[in-house]
């Protein structure tokens, strides 16, 4: 599977390293230091010599990326994985470096950012996309609801995509609706409830098969 979207693996590897080239030339521009972690409040409380951000940020991500597809193509059940959800694991880390690469040189540069805003709202969407995606991911190893029971139980990984479909779809909606209000906490409890809910409805539908 993998081999069918190499030409896409090169394209997304290369959008994650625009970062690095636009750090190079901002490079006169920015201060030594640079913001690279805010609180659950939205203040600044990590900073990092902007070499590191600039050069460490995209590789790491180009890394997390490769590794990402390397282990996707040992998956036994590789062949069943949909070239939907697959293509949108492709471009994860490109989205991640490109708005974290954004977030970083906006402040760096002077430009008030709110963090703790924009952060939520962007990973709101990022439920709402792959919630349409899940009930589309066919039974494997490496994405999607990886439970014991999914796992050995093709109609449990059915029942469970289908209804996580619904539940991060909805969660997003919830995540970007309270965005604005600023707070990681919002976001925080919204995941572990969203994931709460999918692992106690996926167990019931084991003891129920018992």
């Amino acid at each position: 599977m993998i081999k069918k979207k190499l030409p896409l693996l090169i394209i997304t590897s290369i959008i994650i390293l625009i970062p690095m080239l636009v750090g190079l030339l901002l490079w006169g521009r920015l201060p030594e230091e640079v913001a690279v972690h805010w609180n659950a409040r939205g203040e600044v409380d990590g900073y990092a010599h902007k070499a590191m951000m600039i050069f460490g940020l995209p590789g790491f991500m180009l890394l997390m990326h490769w590794l990402c597809s390397f282990v996707t193509s040992l998956d036994p059940k590789n062949k069943d994985i949909d070239g939907k959800p697959l293509t949108l694991v492709l471009w994860i880390c490109p989205i991640m470096s490109l708005l974290v690469g954004s977030i970083v040189f906006a402040t760096a540069l002077g430009y008030e950012i709110s963090v703790e805003i924009v952060m939520p709202l962007a990973m709101g969407l990022v439920f709402v996309i792959v919630g349409n995606y899940l009930p589309k991911c066919k039974q494997n190893y490496t994405i999607g609801i990886k439970l014991p029971w999914t796992l050995n139980d093709s109609e449990n990984w059915n029942k469970t995509h289908r209804f996580s479909g619904i539940v991060w779809t909805l969660g997003g909606v919830v995540i970007m609706a309270t965005s604005f209000l600023g707070s990681f906490l919002i976001f925080m409890i919204a995941v572990a409830v969203m994931v709460l809910i999918l692992v106690v409805y996926s167990y019931i539908i084991y003891k129920n098969s018992k």
